[in-house]
């Protein structure tokens, strides 16, 4: 029988990695709600507020809760809708 292939998660480049951290970071130092685009997750809109760099998570307050996202699973981050 064959080996069922696990999705693959979207390859970038340096550039990509580069340009979506400094929008983290921006956004954490701003302290703006963003919209956050998840791999195989529903999106998330919240407040950074914690960059993890050892475990390379990103926590973000949405509501009542903190979310902890791998950094490597974000697709896109914007300005969340008004």
């Amino acid at each position: 029988m064959p080996k069922k292939s696990k999705a693959q998660r979207p390859s970038r480049d340096e550039f990509e990695l580069e340009e979506l951290g400094n929008a983290v970071v921006e956004a954490h130092r701003e302290k703006t709600e963003v919209l956050i685009l998840l791999w195989q997750r529903e999106p998330i809109q919240g407040k950074i507020v914690n960059l993890d760099g050892q475990t390379q998570l990103i926590h973000i307050e949405s509501g009542y809760e903190t979310i902890k996202v791998k950094f490597i699973d974000i697709l896109s981050i914007q300005s969340a809708p008004q």
